[in-house]
């Protein structure tokens, strides 16, 4: 058989083996039938991972040999051990570089790289744009002086992630850069920006396509000449994302209010303020779908009117350690809402009794509902509110130390689309009950579970149904 099967047909045929679960083994085993496996099974991965040691001032000298029996690999992710991105010696500075030079030299089908967390410098991006045409998505480190003219040589990147190195503010002279590029990003996302960084105000200028913004732990936008041109960027702006930004989310909210029409969904982790949010809400003139909020003082039952009221077509609506919002005001949101809402997360909220019931009724076209870490929630209460979840595809329960055998009988006797499911932490369900759901929920393809509590007959029926099992 091994004769007969061309080259082409068998990278084919090791393209489609399933990936790696807990109860059978690595596709990478195959390479180990025969040398000319190995080569073909190289040659068909989509995706590979490396973890290097910085310990000599150079990485592995065979690293670029390495990466060359993958010639056609489009996802490459690297990253290094016991190294902080600020914590090189002058010595090992160089090493995000080399790494950076053999990945240019090596993979030119690339559309996908994720560096480690340590800067790299211009040169080897340049060198990067030129040999891989085809990166469309970008995750990397850079230092001050910060300079971004480098992004207009990558003619196909649409996604990228910087994570901005923290040190002093340098001021860079930008007089005899291209002002007038127009990029094609269409997500940005941007980690440790100082108020007063410069450079910026040629990005936000440049990126006129950005459909996601994603801002973390940053104290600021850029310096005084970026303030203004912020905004040039929030024309098709739909997504909007800031975790931990301080003093800025304010600001934030105000821009998009004035300036944005087209956001559709927003996360806020962290940080800001209740009469920014409630301003937001009240005068934005969007159409959100998505609202993701953890926002443990600054969240009270008035924004969740007032979210019912403007954000009439939310589809997915996800709380998390709101501890001022109350279960009345949790009811009357869900009263005043209309029925469209898919998604539901009350993370470590308060869960009183009947607030389920009165959730399940409302919002019966749920197919995502999260309530992990709310040690009151009893099998009553949850039984009662599945009874009207019928069309739930995910389910997480993490940390639901009140429920017991009893909710797994419930939840594939009501929910007959579950196709994932989260129970890690909750002491009360035991193996029988997982065996026994794995039994009888026909369309499961994952499940969350500790591996102490997998039987041998969940094992069998796992791998005979490919239930990936994440432990």
């Amino acid at each position: 058989m091994d004769t007969i099967l061309c080259d082409e047909l068998l990278e084919e045929v090791l393209r489609r083996l399933p990936p790696r679960s807990t109860f059978s083994p690595s596709t990478s085993d195959v390479s180990l039938v025969s040398k000319r496996w190995l080569r073909l099974y190289r040659s068909s991965r989509s995706r590979l991972s490396l973890r290097l040691s910085p310990d000599n001032c150079t990485p592995p000298h065979s690293l670029s040999s390495f990466l060359s029996h993958f010639p056609h690999l489009p996802t490459l992710r690297i990253f290094t051990d016991n190294c902080e991105p600020h914590s090189l010696s002058s010595s090992l500075s160089s090493f995000p570089d080399q790494i950076l030079l053999s990945v240019a030299s090596s993979c030119p089908n690339l559309t996908h790289l994720r560096l480690p967390p340590e800067p790299v410098s211009h040169f080897p991006l340049l060198s990067l744009s030129t040999s891989c045409p085809h990166l469309t998505h970008l995750i990397i480190s850079v230092s001050r002086p910060l300079s971004f003219h480098w992004l207009v040589f990558f003619h196909s990147l649409v996604n990228l992630v910087l994570l901005v190195v923290p040190g002093d503010i340098k001021h860079v002279d930008y007089s005899k850069g291209n002002l007038d590029a127009e990029l094609k990003l269409e997500t940005l996302a941007l980690r440790g920006i100082q108020r007063g960084d410069y450079g910026f105000d040629w990005l936000w200028k440049s990126s006129k396509n950005l459909k996601r913004l994603r801002l973390q732990g940053c104290e600021g936008i850029g310096d005084d000449t970026s303030v203004s041109s912020f905004v040039n960027c929030f024309k098709g702006l739909q997504e909007v994302e800031l975790r931990r930004c301080g003093s800025i989310v304010d600001e934030i909210l105000t821009r998009l209010v004035e300036n944005c029409t087209s956001l559709n969904s927003l996360l806020i982790y962290h940080q800001g303020s209740k009469e920014g949010l409630l301003q937001f809400i009240t005068h934005s003139r969007c159409n959100l779908q998505k609202l993701d909020l953890c926002l443990p003082v600054d969240l009270e039952d008035n924004h969740l009117l007032a979210m019912a009221e403007m954000f009439r077509g939310l589809s997915s609506l996800r709380l998390y350690s709101c501890f001022l919002v109350t279960a009345e005001g949790l009811r009357s949101m869900a009263l005043a809402m209309s029925n469209k809402l898919e998604e539901l997360a009350l993370i470590n909220c308060k869960v009183e009794p009947g607030l389920l019931t009165t959730l399940g009724q409302k919002f019966r076209n749920l197919r995502d509902l999260d309530l992990s870490y709310n040690e009151g929630l009893v099998d009553k209460e949850f039984i009662l509110m599945l009874a009207s979840c019928n069309c739930l595809r995910k389910l997480t329960v993490r940390g639901c130390k009140g429920l017991t055998n009893a909710s797994v009988v419930s939840m594939f006797k009501s929910c007959k689309q579950l196709e994932s499911i989260n129970i890690m932490n909750c002491p009360g369900i035991d193996a029988e009950a997982v065996e026994l759901f794995v039994l009888n929920c026909l369309q499961l393809k994952q499940i969350h579970v500790e591996e102490s509590k997998l039987s041998n007959v969940f094992r069998s029926w796992a791998s005979k149904r490919f239930i990936e099992a994440i432990v």
